[in-house]
């Protein structure tokens, strides 16, 4: 049933020209469905984490030794960057903490950009911050910015990305054959699912793309051939990653659900607003695109800005690279440095 919905809100979206239809139209028809409580929906994180697979081989592709090069250019302003949007998304948390009356230390954790299972399981190790609650604003902040960021991408806004945003050279090859996939498709598969379940073993963030990302690069700088997906692979990639999107709202157990929705919806759009404005000096100091430094600094996840960067020809692998700087970044640094924080809020208070 939830295949069947997803499949109607994809061909509708797709019907009215939506950006990137076969992901948001699936995410609005779980989301509009599942609200409605006539029907029980239900789709298993095994068919996202397959989509995802094809998104991080598609974006592991893109990571060539120029780029890379490129990349560790970029480092300094990656880093700039991420602190930047980090400190930015602590001043509006402080913000909505005194207009919804929510305790700080929730709010904090629930605004921190594309950190969702970590900052759900930092909520678990911190006495007094409401899980729920924490869950509720990532999901819908993160619901929130996959909607708005396709959107202003394709706007008019954009309209003079569209010729020029392919500097990815390997993005430009030309319409991926079915017949030209094998066999090198299936070396690249079975290595990017093997370093998928040993990065899930190992706790690493977003293993079912972080893994094919790092072994299709890996592969494809020993001198592989990996070819293009057809359009057909994207586009069912993104229903099996979109239909599990619409499923992650929740609202039984949530107290002030309309405020808290009101924040959240407040929060993705100041957010994304002000990581617009940022984008606009990543493009002027390092001649970027303007989609493809937007894309770099947007806060949604790297699967959906990598499938909208795929869509208009944009710079994959500088965009890779800035999202998983930030996702390395929220692992490694962040919940440590907000223990420490907390642990001297709540001591000074005592």
């Amino acid at each position: 049933m939830t295949l069947a919905f997803s499949l109607v809100g994809g061909s509708l979206f797709f019907i009215l020209h939506a950006p990137i239809p076969w992901l948001l139209g699936p995410m609005t028809a779980g989301l509009i469905v599942s609200r409605l409580n006539i029907f029980k929906l239900y789709w298993p994180s095994q068919l996202r984490n397959t989509g995802l697979i094809a998104v991080g081989y598609m974006l592991g592709l893109s990571i060539t030794r120029s780029t890379l090069l490129q990349i560790t250019q970029q480092l300094p302003s990656m880093l700039i960057v991420t602190l930047i949007i980090l400190l930015f998304s602590a001043l509006i948390a402080k913000v909505v903490s005194k207009w919804t009356g929510i305790d700080y230390k929730t709010v904090l954790t629930g605004s921190i950009p594309g950190g969702l299972s970590q900052m759900v399981t930092l909520g678990e190790e911190i006495k007094g911050i409401d899980l729920t609650v924490v869950t509720f604003i990532q999901v819908s902040r993160l619901l929130c910015i996959i909607f708005i960021v396709p959107f202003l991408i394709f706007s008019p806004i954009y309209s003079d990305g569209f010729s020029g945003a392919g500097s990815d050279q390997s993005v430009q090859a030309s319409a991926a054959q079915w017949s030209g996939l094998f066999p090198n498709i299936i070396i690249f598969f079975a290595l990017a699912l093997a370093v998928a379940l040993i990065g899930k073993r190992i706790k690493l963030p977003t293993p079912f793309l972080l893994g094919p990302i790092i072994a299709t690069a890996i592969l494809s700088n020993m001198g592989m051939h990996g070819p293009q997906l057809p359009k057909l692979m994207i586009n069912i990639s993104q229903v099996l990653i979109g239909g599990y999107f619409g499923l992650m709202l929740k609202t039984d157990q949530l107290q002030n659900k309309y405020k808290i929705i009101g924040f959240a919806l407040f929060n993705g759009i100041v957010l994304t607003s002000f990581c617009w404005g940022l984008s606009v000096l990543v493009e002027l100091t390092h001649h970027e695109t303007p989609i493809t430094s937007f894309l770099s600094v947007a806060p949604g996840g790297m699967d959906q800005m990598g499938l909208i960067a795929k869509e208009l020809h944009a710079n994959l692998s500088i965009i890779t690279g800035y999202q998983i700087f930030r996702i390395f970044f929220i692992l490694f640094i962040v919940p440590p440095v907000l223990k420490w924080l907390f642990r001297r809020s709540m001591a000074r208070e005592a």
